[in-house]
């Protein structure tokens, strides 16, 4: 008889929780009558009509039962569509009683607004007959509709996994297909790990059911339990099955596809502040869903925008779906075609006239629109000073996609536009990416962040690939250590902000250096090449500039044995040399070249880009990111996350630095893993308010007498020019009025994204225009653009001079360490983030990591020995910090005196003749040399010492046991006594130390 719990234990666990579930009840397949050829319990669901609609005549019920269980199709995944189509809209008949009345009605199969009305069975053991006789673990029925099915494997069969369970569900498929017509979920169970999905989905897309309010997250030892109280509660499983499973068109064939749980309360928790945020309950603003890029966030929407299309409360509403540039969102709009079952049919707005007609009518829908198409349009009697209300409706939903780009321009553009055309709509935004900067404020203009999905959740959740993280950095080394003050020199009297973009231009131009683009060729193929030995797929080449994307082509295309490369990006022909006309490209060839990357088996494996393919671009076969350009913040993330989307047996996506992005890598990324609370607005915009129009009242008293602007938005081109230039000279022609408006000017400018939400911002946004538009006018007259030409070119010259191109380095060989796996989200890897890291100190640091990993790994193995090394790694780091060492003398110390005798461990142990094992009790008793002198004598009594370890610690939690250890210890000392001449306690207390380290943990081979 086996001594451990059997499968059938976590079937009836199942059964014990969901029988705590009212109205669940409880019968064995067994005790069923019925035909076993048929998966549907016919009489329950025949007694379901029957109770639901007793106003209708028994023989159209009987004719609604046939229609509800026929499911036409020339294959299963086309049977289960239609049903599922039936399940979750309903099916619509007429008929006419026997005065020849005729009668209307729509049906459904299950009381999706009366649970009590429905009948909820938990089946086990339930015997199908189809090709073969298959008896499945257990099926939830509602109505008599086998809609859940679980697989259960012993949790203690190492052989009986998750997978196996998935596997046996395959061949169910093709062996019992009539349970599948009907299936809408499928779980899969050894106890341990617990997964849902589609029973015609790949294992990869099963994920665990983390959470059962949405805001806690559970660990996996809690999976089964979680997912039964967290989605199988009856009203959820009910909402579930109507609203979050779609079949999705794809190559002809039928995609079944569910919602995960982070898409499930997003969505959830979303419509409830829908309903009360929208107009007149509430201010319009719903909040924003914050879920990582590649979570599936585009799907997220679409179910969202489903579910708002059929809430009563909304009267058939309008959803507008704003995104900032249509290519970029090609792929979400797509999604949501794809996503027919769900949001019906959707409209582009391809033209302004377009957009405003559809908006202008009563009904509702679902319509696709650039923000630029809320443009104001030249009529016959001139432009149209402000953009005309479409609709005062209060049922329209604006959904804005990455609402962190486009949607600040409320002081005026497109942003302003759109909510005086749309004066009564409400507003929620979708992101990966928050923005929480005083330019970008997501949570001021959409509301308080509704849910969040953080990067970190979804790579322990499997529904990314981990990210990690390589530096091989093809540094720009300083030759001139007056750079900066010879900098300073030339760029004196320019304001900040134009001091950075020369002195950018200037880096992005070095960057671009013969010898070290040369390099970096060479060593990216070398790279792509190897991992694809082992990891078939595509990579993205990350560049600083055009320029610098055109140059790192050439110089890959001229190595041997280079595969097909090509360069993505915008180009000016009229500006751009003719040497580029290669990578020029229009809208159809473009398609065809994205086309071509996304298809794994086609020969098209590199992508060299600056900008494009960044966001809105998902391609599941990259694997691999080369990074030669320096992001940050959201822009960073959303490039990172280009390698993060599950495909077949992808491992993980990997980011290779040759720019020296870690630290921003790491502040981003700690940014994007701070999960759980609400984002609150942190500006008083009351007190903003207030500010910004004293900065107006001051920057009014500096104008000349009599001067106004009033009728700003009116004027013509000519008019607001002239307007500009007679405020311009008058302010020039002091040089202290002068710099006292920039500032003020630049206060105001500042003040403005923080205000632009305010109720009243219509009544200041012509001041805050007109001063913007004077600022830029005086900045150009104190800075003319001659004179930053000709300072742009001294210091591109000066940083010439002044840098040389290091060597491609690679930090891990440097240190003589194998290991790769730095991942974005290690917490050691995010603790180390601190301001202005150098290239060297982001190597110390991670080695420092990488060597206290390696040392924790391997401490209980022998804790004399690796008790050093981590003295030796803190006190090389302290005397670092301490200013003892410079950052490489500290990195070839950590090299040295730790790394190094690690590595040299195998060779050290061969010499000496011991096993790993017995290394560590070795090392006690040379620590010793009072004690004992004679090496070969140590050895002896280390074998006995071991064998005495380990016979006790043959048994289990022996630890624990004080005369185990009592018996442990007295041994030990009998194979010490006579042999050693002192410290014979100190010894003993270190051989039970390191006997306990070792093996703590109950081993049954271990004797």
């Amino acid at each position: 008889m086996s001594q451990y719990l059997a499968e059938e234990a976590i079937e009836q666990a199942a059964i014990a929780w969901l029988r705590e579930l009212e109205p669940y009840t409880y019968q064995h397949g067994s005790d069923i009558k019925r035909d076993l050829s048929k998966a549907v319990l016919e009489d329950v669901f025949e007694q379901f009509l029957q109770r639901r609609y007793p106003q209708v005549p028994p023989k159209v019920l009987a004719e609604l039962k046939q229609e509800f269980l026929y499911n036409s199709g020339a294959d299963l995944h086309q049977r289960n569509h239609a049903f599922h189509l039936k399940l979750s809209k309903g099916i619509s008949k007429t008929w006419k009683d026997d005065t020849g009345k005729q009668h209307f009605g729509h049906f459904y199969p299950i009381a999706y607004d009366a649970i009590s009305q429905n009948d909820f069975q938990v089946v086990n053991q339930f015997t199908i007959i189809g090709k073969s006789k298959r008896i499945p673990d257990l099926i939830i029925f509602v109505n008599g509709l086998p809609l859940v099915l679980f697989e259960f494997k012993n949790l203690f069969n190492q052989d009986a996994t998750v997978e196996a369970a998935y596997n046996q569900v395959q061949h169910y498929t093709y062996q019992i297909p009539q349970l599948f017509e009907y299936n809408a979920l499928t779980v899969v169970s050894d106890g341990q790990t617990t997964l849902h999905g589609m029973y015609s989905s790949g294992l990869e897309w099963f994920a665990a059911w983390k959470s059962i309010d949405g805001r806690e997250v559970t660990g996996n030892g809690f999976a089964l339990e979680t997912l039964i109280k967290g989605l199988l509660v009856p009203e959820r499983l009910l909402q579930y099955v109507r609203h979050y499973i779609f079949h999705e068109p794809d190559k002809g064939q039928l995609i079944k596809k569910g919602a995960k749980y982070h898409q499930f309360f997003g969505i959830q928790y979303a419509l409830q502040e829908t309903l009360k945020s929208v107009k007149p309950y509430g201010d319009g603003r719903i909040g924003v869903v914050w879920h990582t890029t590649r979570s599936g966030k585009s799907i997220t929407m679409a179910i969202y925008t489903g579910i708002l299309r059929q809430l009563p409360e909304l009267k058939n509403p309008t959803i507008v779906v704003q995104v900032d540039r249509f290519d970029l969102n090609r792929q979400l709009f797509d999604d949501f075609v794809a996503a027919k079952d769900l949001v019906g049919d959707v409209q582009i707005a391809n033209t302004t006239d377009e957009l405003r007609s559809l908006l202008s009518g009563d009904g509702g829908g679902v319509v696709f629109s650039t923000v630029q198409k809320f443009n104001l349009k030249d009529t016959a009697t001139g432009r149209e000073l402000e953009h005309p209300v479409l609709s005062t409706r209060d049922n329209i939903i604006v959904i804005a996609d990455e609402c962190h780009r486009t949607q600040y321009g409320l002081v005026q553009g497109f942003a302003n536009n759109l909510r005086r055309a749309l004066p009564q709509a409400s507003f929620i935004g979708f992101t990966g990416t928050p923005v929480d900067s005083k330019d970008a404020d997501t949570v001021a203009v959409f509301g308080d962040i509704i849910h969040t999905y953080d990067i970190r959740q979804a790579t322990e959740d499997k529904a990314v690939v981990p990210i990690y993280y390589e530096p091989r950095l093809a540094k720009l080394h300083l030759g001139n250590e007056q750079l900066e003050e010879e900098a300073e020199e030339i760029t004196g009297g320019l304001e900040e902000n134009e001091k950075n973009r020369i002195l950018w231009a200037a880096m992005e131009d070095a960057a671009g250096a013969k010898e070290r683009v040369e390099a970096i060729a060479k060593d990216i193929l070398q790279h792509y090449t190897s991992r694809e030995k082992s990891l078939s797929g595509k990579a993205m080449i990350v560049c600083m500039s055009r320029r610098n994307c055109v140059k790192l082509y050439d110089a890959l295309t001229a190595l041997e044995g280079c595969p097909e490369v090509a360069v993505i990006m915008t180009t000016n022909i009229a500006k751009d040399p003719d040497t580029w006309h290669p990578h020029v490209r229009g809208k159809e060839q473009m398609e065809a070249v994205k086309a071509r990357f996304k298809d794994p088996d086609d020969p098209l494996k590199l992508v060299i880009v600056r900008d494009m393919w960044l966001t809105g671009f998902d391609n599941p076969a990259m694997h691999t990111l080369y990074v030669d350009k320096v992001m940050s913040g959201h822009n960073l993330i959303q490039a990172v996350n280009r390698v993060a989307t599950v495909f077949r047996d992808k491992p993980s996506g990997l980011i290779v630095d040759y720019i020296g992005i870690g630290d921003k890598l790491r502040d981003a990324t700690k940014k994007y893993t701070t999960a759980g609370g609400k984002g609150k607005v942190t500006v008083n915009i009351e007190e903003a308010f207030s500010l910004a129009q004293e900065m107006i009242q001051l920057l009014r008293e500096q104008l000349p007498t009599d001067f106004s602007y009033s009728t700003w938005p009116a004027l013509t081109s000519a008019d607001k020019i002239k307007l500009v230039s007679r405020a311009t000279n008058h302010i020039v022609s002091d040089d202290e009025e002068c710099k006292a408006f920039m500032l003020n000017e630049k206060k105001l400018t500042s003040l403005a994204p923080i205000v632009k939400n305010h109720h009243s911002i219509n009544d200041i946004a012509i001041d805050i225009l007109f001063f913007q538009h004077v600022g830029a006018a005086v900045r150009k007259v104190k800075y003319p653009a001659t004179n930053i030409k000709k300072k742009e070119g001294q210091i591109k010259e000066l940083i010439h001079r002044s840098i040389e191109s290091d060597e491609v380095i690679d930090v891990f060989q440097m240190a003589g360490i194998e290991r790769l796996d730095i991942s974005i989200i290690n917490d050691a890897f995010l603790a180390t983030a601190k301001e202005q890291k150098t290239g060297n100190e982001l190597k110390l640091e991670l080695i420092r990591q990488i060597l206290n990993d390696e040392i924790k790994v391997r401490s209980s193995k022998n804790l004399v020995k690796y008790r050093k090394f981590k003295e030796e790694v803190e006190r090389i780091i302290s005397q670092y910090h301490n200013n003892f060492f410079d950052n490489l003398m500290a990195l070839q110390e950590l090299i040295n005196k730790v790394a190094k005798p690690i590595q040299e461990e195998d060779q050290r142990l061969n010499q000496l003749g011991i096993t790993e094992e017995e290394e560590a009790f070795y090392e006690i008793l040379a620590n010793h040399p009072n004690a004992i002198q004679d090496y070969d004598l140590i050895k002896v009594l280390v074998h006995k010492i071991l064998a005495e370890v380990k016979k006790s610690a043959s048994q289990p939690d022996w630890y624990k046991k004080d005369d185990t250890k009592a018996q442990l210890m007295l041994a030990v000392k009998k194979v010490l006594r006579f042999k050693v001449k002192a410290e014979l306690q100190e010894i003993l207390d270190e051989v039970m130390e390191q006997a306990e380290a070792r093996y703590k943990e109950y081993d049954m081979h271990v004797a």
